[in-house]
């Protein structure tokens, strides 16, 4: 047992220990998770299996939690078993509504091995943190200057992940106040962070150019987020999925970046032309932030070849991707891109826009298309359709020579001591 005034995890020649923010995790309980959620996730799990010891880090409705590998472990399960604990009173008054974070942020509350207001927060650390402490912040959540500061101040060296730049680089395609509040914490990253991992060369040169013009370019590494593999499952697929006949797959939220408005012309034009030649097209995702004239043609538009459907499982997806004409990815923008590469994985073939971050994973197994050229997107729709003839769908498998970016790999540049 620790001696009064030890800190925990603390003895000599150990591995230093490994603090995670979780705090995006523990806001999205209970929602369908996005890509950044499923990479802090994937910190979390890699976390546990680490000898060193580990802790997590949350920003509450009131202040600071600190966990423990045990409490790290229950926020695991929690995920897992979709189980998130009683509600406490606090949790209520904060979190109006969403049922799912009440519950877990009043498990981590009785998880936590200690708590603290937002102006003991460096007390808190100093007391059960070494200096030299592993700091990992993947989810762009908590990045504020008193928590980078805290960090600072008891010497644990800060690990950002910076997916992209996209509220900076796309300001059209964002919510209000999204590029003001990114440029922010950009900055805050670049005066304080130790070490910056990019998901891609893209992200990392888009990102460094901009720190470069907000004074200070942290060293940084460059490790591929690693793609799960997915297991397809028709049984949890609402009534009517997948429909007849040929169809394609938008995957992701519908947001204005995703660029579904695009698809959706294509499609109304397609129909106007060849009505009894139209293949479906589904959009596998939630509708994003708002964009009434969108969503009034999502409305309206015709049930025979429109097809929405959001909150689906992974393996739902899976189902859909494997049995899919092709997926279609004409993104505006993006740091990585995962919905090509699991389709990759899953040999349903891909139609894309030509994006750096996509082509670093993705390869030449994608067929590019420019997103100014509708024309070009609709041969290359008709082309595929003629290629897959007979195919057997259920019998597919990925590309020959793809071999999707692992986990291990990635963990093995940004856990090691020097970048």
């Amino acid at each position: 047992m620790p001696g009064a005034g030890t800190r925990t995890g603390i003895t000599s020649g150990s591995a230093p220990p490994l603090l995670l923010d979780v705090t995006r995790l523990v806001s999205r309980a209970g929602r369908r998770p996005t890509g950044i959620d499923r990479v802090e996730r994937a910190y979390l799990d890699r976390f546990l299996r680490e000898e060193a010891p580990v802790f997590g880090l949350i920003r509450s409705a009131l202040g600071y939690l600190l966990i423990d590998r045990r409490g790290m472990a229950r926020l695991a399960a929690a995920f897992d078993g979709q189980s998130w604990g009683r509600p406490d009173l606090l949790s209520r008054l904060s979190w109006r509504g969403q049922p799912a974070r009440q519950g877990l942020e009043a498990e981590m509350r009785r998880a936590a091995i200690a708590r603290a207001r937002p102006g003991k927060l460096r007390t808190m650390l100093g007391a059960h943190l070494a200096p030299g402490t592993r700091y990992y912040n993947v989810g762009h959540s908590n990045l504020s200057a008193r928590v980078l500061t805290a960090l600072g101040a008891i010497g644990a060296q800060r690990r950002v992940m910076i997916h992209d730049t996209i509220p900076l680089d796309l300001p059209q395609t964002q919510a209000p106040g999204a590029t003001a509040r990114f440029e922010a914490m950009l900055r805050r990253v670049g005066a304080a962070a130790d070490l910056v991992i990019y998901p891609s060369e893209h992200s990392r040169r888009c990102a460094e150019t901009r720190l470069r013009a907000l004074g200070r370019v942290p060293p940084g590494c460059v490790a591929r987020l690693g793609v799960t593999p997915l297991t397809p499952n028709r049984s949890e697929l609402p009534p009517g999925f997948p429909p007849e006949g040929p169809y394609f797959v938008a995957l992701g939220t519908i947001e204005p970046r995703k660029n579904h408005a695009f698809l959706l012309d294509l499609w109304e034009e397609m129909a106007r032309r060849d009505p009894e030649d139209l293949p479906r097209l589904i959009f596998a995702g939630a509708r994003g932030w708002a964009q009434p004239e969108l969503f009034a043609r999502l409305d309206s538009a015709p049930p025979s070849w429109l097809y929405e459907c959001a909150g689906l499982s992974d393996d739902s997806i899976a189902f859909l991707l494997q049995n899919a004409a092709g997926l279609l990815f004409p993104s505006l923008g993006e740091g990585v891109g995962l919905p090509p590469v699991e389709a990759l994985g899953l040999g349903c073939p891909v139609i894309a826009a030509d994006l750096p971050a996509v082509r670093e994973y993705a390869g030449n197994m994608v067929v590019y298309r420019n997103v100014k050229s509708p024309y070009a997107w609709e041969r290359a729709i008709k082309a595929l359709r003629k290629t897959l003839g007979g195919t057997e769908f259920s019998e597919r498998v990925a590309p020959a020579g793809w071999s999707a970016p692992c986990w291990d790999a990635h963990f093995s540049i940004t856990l090691s001591r020097v970048c």
